[in-house]
């Protein structure tokens, strides 16, 4: 069994087709890559994921498997082992050192059978070394965590050595070139990676008096990243505005512009904003991961088996508008994206109309709205109903006419998909009134709605129990007390107490009993009542659930449900 080679150990095992098998070893054949192997492949054309490879032949070769892109894993990884390898030799062979016992040093790789590697790491270490197998992402993305972290003290003290005050003013055109010598471009460059690493959405770098401050939002949180001496500020903040495409020379007005960079192999399309300050520019970078990033599946989602049967029922009705809503940042658009997934087969025609486009998904028509060049929602969406769709999905309904435009392509049977800003799912209802669309048109066009918002997940290493006191289990809908965990706080969550986030849904099925409150002009309060009535499982229920099953905490529960 351990001779065979590993496609037909997958075909033995069930992972994958005979078929399959066959087309992997097709493509192979047709491409004859040098250093390429067939785990690349098997994964490139969509049959597993890494992890599921890794597991395979880390089964296969009896040899144990361990997933770095997982936080939790990573958290094991111990700091004074990643030191024993150079980091060049680290990137050199795809390998990061993750734990010391006496004289041996446990080492990840992808490739655990290449005995040469371990041969230059033990005449490096002087150390035994035993593999251990993980992915070639989840190897490089820790070989940027865990060196960069070594490299940041250092760089910062170059940086600040090659500044003295009175580089702090008059920077123009002519000194820009002298902007991009290679400590301050090495800031900016390590400023996204470090923060991509530590799953930051956004970057805030803020001037004050004496020293500016950079701070990273990691979930829904900002924390601080560092603090720099205010003579780098202008150079930093001028190294952005370059690479961004905006005009350095113009500080008083504020700036948008973007640029892309490769973060352990993932292409990050960041977002820049600056705006003028009485200290200096404030600049805030929104980091998207693009296309590289796979589009999550609905079993995905943290939806609870109810909901999910209830989302997946939404999806199955063929014309009419499924709404998102929630705040911005409450994962509306990550939501559309495995509802397009689920139903964009090879026989629909799906277009999209986006501001910005945030993923790339293979087999979709995707457009970039431009204000400025007159492409609008509502233009690209005229367009797009003469480009013969059975799916439209439009990025936010912003305004009557695009929400009119809309209303109308559900009605000729289309089958439109978007996104709304409102708090809960029965008060969007009113919101489409409100915006201009008559009452009767949502009542025939709407299948459902999917409201939403993330809630920290504490981290069970550290969390701490207690007894629900009379005040929290009425605002979780209970009678008695039972056990409800506090956040405290340990190095493996960064001393957050929080370790990620999962989403909390509420979902509104549009039934005949809802069609007609809602054609005869329904306010919230019945929208509501019948919602529940009809077994819609509101935010808060969904979110006092999770409190009770240890996995978020009070606190969460009143930041994302509390009303007066």
């Amino acid at each position: 069994m351990k001779n065979i080679p590993i496609g037909q150990y997958m075909v033995n095992e069930g992972i994958i087709t005979e078929e399959q098998l066959q087309n992997v070893l097709d493509r192979k054949k047709e491409e004859n890559i040098p250093g390429k192997y067939f785990g690349d492949y098997v994964i490139e054309l969509g049959y597993v994921t890494d992890v599921e490879f890794g597991k395979v032949l880390a089964k296969k070769l009896t040899v144990p498997f361990i997933d770095l892109n997982n936080p939790e894993e990573q958290s094991k990884v111990n700091v004074e082992a990643v030191k024993k390898i150079p980091e060049a030799l680290a990137k050199k062979h795809t390998i990061i050192a993750i734990k010391i016992t006496g004289k041996r040093l446990t080492v990840a790789t992808h490739d655990p059978v290449n005995f040469y590697i371990f041969e230059d790491i033990k005449v490096t270490t002087g150390m035994d070394v035993v593999p251990v197998l993980s992915t070639k992402a989840g190897i490089t993305k820790s070989i940027g965590k865990f060196y960069s972290s070594q490299n940041t003290s250092s760089l910062l003290e170059s940086v600040e050595n090659q500044f003295d005050s009175s580089d702090a003013f008059g920077i123009d055109e002519e000194s820009a070139e002298r902007i991009d010598s290679a400590p301050i471009v090495k800031l900016a460059t390590t400023i996204v990676e470090n923060s991509f690493r530590a799953d930051a959405t956004d970057i805030h770098i803020e001037p004050f008096k004496t020293f500016t401050r950079i701070r990273i939002r990691v979930n829904g949180d900002l924390i601080e990243l560092m603090n720099i001496s205010n003579v780098v500020h202008n150079s930093l903040v001028t190294r952005l505005k370059i690479i961004s495409g905006m005009n350095i020379a113009e500080k008083r007005i504020p700036q948008d512009g973007r640029f892309t960079q490769v973060v352990d192999g993932t292409t990050l399309d960041v977002r820049v904003s600056n705006l003028p300050t009485v200290n200096g520019e404030k600049v805030v970078i929104r980091i998207l991961s693009t296309g590289d990033v796979g589009v999550r599946k609905i079993t995905d989602l943290g939806m609870t088996a109810y909901n999910y049967e209830r989302f997946a029922s939404i999806l199955k009705v063929p014309q009419g508008v499924v709404l998102v809503t929630g705040p911005t940042g409450s994962g509306k658009t990550t939501t559309l994206y495995a509802a397009l997934g689920e139903i964009a087969k090879p026989h629909v025609n799906v277009i999209t109309v986006e501001d910005p486009v945030e993923k790339n998904i293979e087999g979709i028509n995707q457009c970039q709205v431009n204000a400025k060049a007159g492409m609008t929602f509502a233009a690209a969406l005229r367009s797009i109903l003469r480009q013969d769709p059975d799916i439209v999905m439009i990025g936010e309904m912003r305004d009557q006419e695009t929400a009119d435009i809309a209303i109308r392509a559900a009605i000729t049977g289309h089958l439109v998909l978007s996104t709304l800003h409102t708090n809960d799912a029965p008060s969007t209802v009113t919101r489409l009134v409100d915006m201009g669309v008559a009452p009767y048109m949502v009542a025939t066009s709407l299948i459902g709605i999917v409201a939403q918002r993330l809630v920290k997940k504490i981290c069970m290493e550290c969390r701490t129990p207690r007894l629900s006191t009379d005040e929290e289990d009425s605002l979780m809908g209970i009678e008695g007390h039972t056990t409800v965990y506090d956040a405290c706080g340990c190095p493996k969550c960064n001393n957050t107490g929080y370790t990620g986030r999962t989403a909390i849904h509420e979902i509104l099925l549009c039934t005949p009993e809802m069609s007609s409150l809602i054609a005869n002009d329904g306010k919230v309060d019945a929208i509501s009542a019948l919602c529940k009535k009809q077994g819609t499982k509101l935010l808060r229920d969904n979110v006092s659930e999770l409190v009770q099953e240890g996995k978020t905490t009070m606190d969460e529960l009143v930041r994302v449900t509390y009303a007066v």
